[in-house]
């Protein structure tokens, strides 16, 4: 008998859709979805702005009920008395209170540090260098979008502690943008959040651990200014003029009130480079753990 032989025709394997290209468009909105995609970030931003605004109008309304309820400050001191440019109230401080702003910087370093290590928690990180192998473009995207979002935020924290703030005192030598040293003092509170959140970006990488990374940024970013912060030795003082808050303090000082800034003080212009050069520095960090360490 004659086998019967298979007529039918072969099947050719199922083709392939054509791979697309990703792109960097592509990783920012990924990255997009992702940071908005826990609950607790928009939370956490919102209660965080809410607290450091109310904190610095609370003091002003405090401040003006106070200035409100004491004599005018005679133009001239009495006679035999030194003027005293220590005791003048100083409007500016009101917008920038210390235990508010340094609240802010935690929050935006702990969300800085969540964007990262919240990946390699899930083991998400290695689905995402799956299919995006270079990392570089990866970590690029995440500063990128970090940082516009913390960018608008401190924006409006700052402009809104000036403005609301600066209007409550304004019977008292309330300031506007256009007197000096203000509007340096609101770039400076608007640039410290993205500035913070890098930080934290960087130290999420290195540590991967979220309890171990807030407590590292805590004393990265407050404990150390503190611990160097005497005027004994200089050197101490100028690690501690190397710390973002204390660049921060010095932008946000009102120049008609720097009075008294210390033996070794820091100029304005290295506050500037100060902020530069964490900022780099976070970035390189963040960038080079997570190219060289695995996953």
């Amino acid at each position: 008998m004659t086998p019967l032989l298979d007529t039918a025709p072969a099947r050719l394997p199922a083709r392939l859709p054509p791979k697309v290209p990703v792109r960097f468009r592509h990783l920012l909105a990924a990255e997009w979805i992702r940071l908005w995609s826990l609950r607790s970030t928009s939370w956490v931003l919102g209660v965080g702005a809410l607290a450091v605004m109310g904190i610095n109008v609370n003091s002003a309304a405090s401040n003006a009920d106070r200035l409100a309820d004491q004599a005018q400050r005679p133009p001239e001191p009495p006679a035999g008395v030194p003027d005293g440019p220590e005791f003048l109230f100083d409007p500016l401080h009101t917008a920038f209170v210390d235990p508010a702003w340094q609240l802010f910087m935690i929050i935006a370093a702990a969300v800085g540090a969540i964007v990262v290590f919240g990946e390699y928690t899930t083991g998400l990180i290695r689905t995402t260098f799956a299919a995006v192998p270079d990392r570089r473009a990866v970590i690029a995207a995440k500063v990128t979008v970090v940082s516009a979002v913390m960018l608008a935020l401190g924006t409006l924290v700052s402009a809104t502690s000036f403005g609301v703030t600066q209007m409550l005192l304004r019977e008292h030598g309330g300031l506007s943008l256009g007197d000096p040293g203000a509007l340096r003092a609101v770039v400076a509170g608007a640039l410290l959040a993205p500035l913070c959140a890098l930080v934290g970006m960087a130290v999420g990488a290195v540590v991967r651990h979220a309890a171990g990374s807030v407590v590292t940024v805590v004393g990265l970013l407050l404990l150390l200014p503190a611990l160097f912060g005497g005027e004994r030795y200089r050197w101490v003082k100028e690690i501690g003029n190397a710390m973002p808050l204390s660049a921060w303090q010095r932008l946000v000082t009102n120049p008609e009130r720097a009075h008294d800034l210390g033996r070794y003080p820091l100029t304005v212009t290295e506050a500037w480079i100060v902020y530069g050069a964490w900022t780099a520095a976070a970035v390189a960090v963040a960038v080079l753990v997570v190219r060289r360490r695995d996953v």
